[in-house]
């Protein structure tokens, strides 16, 4: 019996999926807005345009910085709304970087790639080993930056700059998007959304991936989490998936803010090792 055929419009819909989305971005603002107010960040330019910034909660001691990069599916938001995603791992001592980018249409998914490879290099600068962490499109781009030959980049760059990579609700293969209406934006085509997933590029050699996704996530969701630590692991990467309890895509996130978490517990290894 033939399985019946996937929507993908349903499945990475996701505002659709989660009617209350305005309700939970708005929040998000707020929350950011207010821990600027009590930790105004260092901000550091990774090129010429107004999005090419870094915004940095810097911690009261040395050591590995983990980055955050915001979702939005390339076409949406900035990292002033995440601000309090560095309120977890700075309340252990760990400085966080949120950097922003450029958005499609007026620029492609290719190009935010290569604007994130920026702003990691410029971070680099800073003489510390990055812990990256990103929510949904931002996974995807944590997940390209892991993936990246860094000394084919700059040969003053270690293979290893990206110690870690912790993707919640992450996307790995963006050819599923090519058919929906969140492609609309991108302009992405069968080549062009392959060419612009990590998952079909030479595995990393170096590093680990921790991919988590929320429990009330749909099954694309899953199936790119999953599918992405099993052909990594099988390539030789120390892998994890893991679920968010009770969270869908928005509230997936949630936990990082809170310095008791599981999730901040885990960055705080990843930073520590």
């Amino acid at each position: 019996m033939l399985s019946e055929p996937i929507d993908f419009e349903v499945e990475y819909n996701n505002r659709a999926r989660v009617p209350e989305h305005p309700g939970l971005i708005a929040g998000w603002a707020k929350d950011a807005a207010a821990y600027r107010e009590t930790h105004a960040p260092r901000v550091i330019a990774y090129g010429p345009g107004a999005r090419h910034t870094v915004d940095v909660f810097a911690a009261d001691r040395g050591g590995p910085m983990v980055v955050f990069i915001h979702g939005g599916y390339w076409q949406a938001l900035d990292g002033s709304f995440f601000s309090h995603m560095a309120r977890g791992l700075n309340a252990h001592g760990i400085s966080v970087a949120i950097p922003t980018y450029d958005l499609c249409p007026a620029v492609t998914v290719d190009q935010i790639i290569q604007e994130m490879r920026a702003a990691t290099r410029e971070l680099a600068r800073l003489g510390e080993k990055l812990v990256v962490s990103g929510h949904s499109a931002g996974g995807h781009l944590a997940s390209c930056l892991l993936a990246t030959d860094w000394p084919a980049l700059d040969a003053a760059l270690p293979a290893d700059l990206i110690s870690a990579v912790y993707s919640i609700s992450g996307l790995f293969d963006l050819v599923p998007l090519v058919g929906t209406s969140t492609n609309t934006p991108l302009h992405l085509d069968a080549a062009s959304a392959r060419a612009a997933s990590p998952l079909f590029w030479q595995a990393p050699g170096h590093g680990s991936l921790d991919a988590v996704v929320g429990e009330d996530e749909s099954a694309e969701y899953f199936r790119q989490s999953k599918t992405a630590i099993e052909r990594w692991g099988a390539a030789g990467l120390a892998t994890r998936f893991g679920v968010v309890p009770g969270a869908n895509h928005f509230t997936a996130i949630a936990p990082m803010a809170d310095p008791d978490t599981p999730m901040v517990q885990r960055l705080l290894q990843l930073a520590a090792r």
